[in-house]
């Protein structure tokens, strides 16, 4: 599982997927998320906009991911 640091209180799914390199521009999002299986915390997304939180999990065709609150130190 890779942990994903999310440094304000949220990140919508579309600005994920770009942070983390599945698409390239916002244009891609959409179809990205028709091709491709998607789970939030053990649901089926396909909303861009889904805001993702803290401790929410994210699978992607396998791949998982945690997020993790950013901790100015």
């Amino acid at each position: 599982m890779v942990k994903f640091v999310i440094e304000g209180e949220f990140i919508t799914l579309g600005q994920f997927l770009k942070s983390a390199d599945y698409v390239y521009s916002g244009g891609m999002v959409r179809h990205f998320l028709e091709e491709n299986e998607i789970y939030l915390n053990g649901e089926k997304e396909n909303r861009r906009g889904k805001k993702i939180f803290v401790n929410d999990k994210l699978i992607i065709n396998g791949k998982e991911y945690l997020f993790v609150k950013w901790l100015n130190i």
